[in-house]
């Protein structure tokens, strides 16, 4: 009954339960700490944007002017507040191509005190791409008859800059999915550990149920090319930066979680092997690297074999190996030094897959001048007790010139250990203005024991206010019940 009044009364709009001419409306809406809109700018806007959706013109113009006001407003309050910018993680649903969804989500946002938005656009085997463009081995997100041809994440970059807001693209990198993981033809580009497992059987669940996670040989030149392939069918739309996600291996279920034999490394697929046997700069290493990865360790057999049958070669040799023990050293002593050796080219190795493969992914984006972002977890690089954390991401090791975005998720119930993984990033970057934190929770209240966003912001602008940007995950948690009906909803 609303919403029928309302878009009945030409030239007038209900707000705070007063009908008003739209004439009258203030000619600036107030923000409210970190940049929020007040409740009565808000509605305005919402009754003004119903009305225009109506075919009102009237209102139309006066919505116009409206929203490029607010982010005329927006950037002001931004560029005196901190952060300058603050960013929202979003995914879209085929529904948010209905008439006037997408305006309202982005006003929503805006309203919100947001600047920036991440769209999701590569996620779970699938891509934001119309149907009749995807020439990608992915399916695209909307896929209905009527809308073949619409181009949602087009759209959405077009609405957002219409409000003033930066467009990004967050696409996952390393995982695929899993519709791609089924093809047959792709199967030698998925990583496999030494189980001669890929990340789908590893990570399914006792009661036999699969997981959605579908990781790839960052080797692989098959899973370069596609993901080459719908790169540059994103960059085609002009995001406003391109932000990669999973630059990772899969993390493991409970021991798992703990890489600590060479079997638990994801460099079992074809092309990794193959690019590791390549590290030797002689035949009798490239013999015992191949023996290490197919037995899992070498006895003192394999180094008599090996060096009996090349017996030109003084000592088995790979890239940037420094000999710890000498070759004339007693053998168990040997062999013990060369099987450390080789556990540290193995993990190495894995590494380098992911740095690679990030460097590889960023390049088409940096030469179009588009900011390109690292999004990781601040602690998956580091080494756990006879091991290393499972996901082998060595964030530190990623370009200066990226965006480095830590998701700190960290969950004690205070601050303390938010703050710390963002001073751990921060400790290996070259200006505190590369770093941009990720932080989980909700305005207003605890969350998970996790702070409120608030609680969390104030935190880390006391340590550290040189940042000046900071993103919060999700828009589904800020409005979860809006999040709902969007996913669920039918396309017109």
């Amino acid at each position: 009954m609303w919403k029928r009044l309302c878009s009945g009364l030409a030239g007038l709009v209900c707000a705070g339960g007063v009908w008003m001419p739209l004439a009258n409306l203030p000619a600036r809406a107030q923000t409210t700490h970190y940049c929020k809109l007040t409740p009565t700018a808000i509605a305005q806007k919402d009754v003004l944007r119903q009305a225009a959706m109506t075919g009102d013109h009237t209102a139309e113009q006066q919505y116009k002017a409206l929203v490029q006001q607010h982010g005329q407003q927006l950037q002001q309050c931004r560029n005196r507040t901190w952060p300058r910018q603050q960013a929202l993680w979003i995914r879209l649903y085929p529904c948010d191509l209905n008439h006037g969804a997408l305006e309202r989500l982005m006003d929503q946002i805006v309203d919100w005190g947001y600047n920036t938005v991440y769209v999701e656009t590569f996620y779970n085997g699938t891509v934001l791409l119309p149907e009749a463009q995807n020439q990608t081995p992915w399916p695209s997100v909307v896929r209905h008859p009527s809308y073949r041809n619409t181009d949602l994440l087009a759209e959405a970059i077009a609405r957002g800059h219409e409000r003033g807001l930066k467009v990004y693209s967050w696409m996952f990198s390393m995982n695929f999915g899993y519709a791609y993981a089924q093809r047959s033809d792709r199967q030698q580009a998925l990583a496999r550990n030494g189980y001669g497992q890929t990340s789908l059987m590893a990570l399914r669940g006792e009661d036999g149920i699969g997981a959605e996670e579908a990781f790839i040989d960052p080797y692989s030149p098959q899973a370069k090319q596609d993901y080459a392939q719908m790169l540059q069918a994103v960059l085609q739309r002009r995001p406003d930066g391109v932000l990669f996600d999973y630059i990772r291996y899969p993390k493991g279920v409970g021991g798992a979680s703990i890489a600590s034999r060479v079997q638990d490394l994801w460099i079992y697929g074809p092309a990794a092997q193959q690019s590791l046997y390549s590290r030797a700069t002689n035949s009798s290493g490239q013999e015992l690297i191949q023996r290490y990865l197919s037995q899992g360790q070498i006895t003192e057999s394999d180094i008599n074999s090996v060096m009996n049958r090349y017996p030109g070669e003084a000592d088995v040799q790979w890239q940037g190996r420094s000999p710890s023990v000498s070759p004339s050293a007693p053998l168990g002593q040997r062999r013990a030094a060369l099987q450390n050796e080789l556990w540290q080219l193995s993990v190495a190795h894995a590494l380098q897959g992911v740095v690679d493969f990030f460097n590889w992914a960023i390049a088409p984006v940096q030469q179009q001048q588009i900011p390109a972002g690292a999004v990781f977890f601040p602690r998956a690089n580091a080494a756990v007790q006879s091991g290393y954390d499972s996901r082998l991401q060595p964030w530190d090791q990623f370009p200066q010139t990226a965006e480095w975005h830590p998701m700190a998720y960290g969950v004690c119930g205070n601050t303390g250990c938010i703050v710390s993984e963002v001073e751990r990033v921060l400790s290996q970057a070259s200006s505190p203005a590369q770093v941009r934190p990720v932080l989980a929770g909700v305005w207003g209240s605890p969350m998970t024991n996790r702070p409120s966003l608030e609680a969390q912001m104030s935190a880390i602008q006391r340590v550290a206010p040189q940042i000046q940007s900071v993103s919060h995950f999700a828009y589904s948690w800020q409005d979860p019940q809006t999040d709902r009906e969007r996913k669920f909803c039918r396309l017109n």
